[in-house]
């Protein structure tokens, strides 16, 4: 299974909807992940004409409360794995926020990361997706896959095209990598 992973779309201040890129970088994908900062369901509906999506939003009843397709926090099970969904990844132990290479820099040597990550979702999870901080990351620690898209309209807070995520689910493992968007400009 092939799934497009976004975040921080930040629609409809960033723009009216996600660049025409996301589009051509999703052609093909089997599910979509949007991992937060979506604030308007058009942007959701714009996302479901390339593949069926599942969301999760910080204060989601706020803006969402109707909503099937967005939650504040998920755990399901697909194609043989755990995967875990939040905006703003918060891991016990760590004084900042889960950025490229901070894990092995502050998470506590000696303690378990996929125990920490299972305190916060409650179960045990192969695969955690994020977002929130607009810094893409693609890392497994532990055996816990971590994916961040980054930001398609706002990497590292500015505004120009960034990126999304690939993520296969294959039989013999899953691998992630990020998408420039500018690939498909």
């Amino acid at each position: 299974m092939r799934i497009g992973v976004i975040s921080d779309t930040h629609t409809p201040g960033a723009a009216k909807e996600p660049p025409q890129e996301v589009a051509r970088a999703f052609e093909g994908v089997d599910h979509i992940f949007h991992a937060g900062d979506i604030y308007i369901s058009s942007c959701l509906d714009w996302l479901e004409r390339i593949a069926p999506v599942t969301a999760v939003e910080l204060g989601s009843q706020a803006h969402f409360k109707d909503d099937p397709r967005v939650a504040e926090k998920r755990v399901f099970e697909l194609e043989g794995y755990t995967i875990a969904m939040v905006h703003d990844l918060i891991i016990p132990g760590m004084g900042g926020e889960v950025m490229a290479g901070s894990i092995p820099r502050e998470f506590p040597s000696g303690k378990s990361l996929p125990e920490a990550i299972a305190g916060v979702f409650g179960a045990a999870v192969d695969i955690v997706v994020f977002g929130h901080t607009h810094y893409a990351v693609v890392e497994r620690h532990q055996g816990v896959l971590l994916v961040n898209p980054g930001s398609p309209s706002l990497p590292r807070q500015i505004r120009r095209l960034g990126q999304v995520a690939i993520l296969e689910l294959l039989p013999e493992g899953s691998e992630a990598k990020i998408v420039e968007l500018s690939e498909f400009s």
